[in-house]
């Protein structure tokens, strides 16, 4: 784990209160108005502030996801992989997932340009 007081760091801290808050407008003040977000629920990717807010509010019209970082680590020139504790229920609260999951983030002029879902390997935790 790094350190926890970068700038990075508490962007994407900042993020993920934000999603699990269902603060759309305060998650897509993290993030450049051209970011590309996986649609992991979905299939393919969501380019821009207009498409990761179409996708989340259908997103959450269907399941109740929530994300929380246990550790950042710095890949170095602006890319971070946060270490994901991630819990999803359908919206009667049944748990669907409950993982840890790896979340690769690209940052770009203190804002999120990409971020990608990948696997973590054991060493990564």
């Amino acid at each position: 784990m790094t350190n926890q007081s970068s700038p990075e760091i508490h962007l994407l801290t900042a993020a993920y209160t934000a999603f699990n808050a269902r603060d759309i407008d305060a998650a897509l003040a993290t993030m450049a108005l051209d970011v590309a977000w996986p649609k992991a629920f979905k299939g393919g990717c969501a380019r821009g502030h207009d498409e990761v807010r179409a996708y989340w509010t259908e997103q959450w019209s269907d399941i109740d996801p929530h994300v929380e970082p246990v550790s950042f680590h710095p890949e170095g020139a602006g890319h971070i992989l946060v270490n994901v504790h991630q819990v999803v229920r359908d919206l009667s609260g049944t748990v669907l997932a409950d993982v840890h999951i790896g979340h690769r983030f690209t940052i770009v002029s203190g804002l999120i340009q990409a971020m990608d879902v990948c696997t973590l390997l054991s060493s990564e935790f």
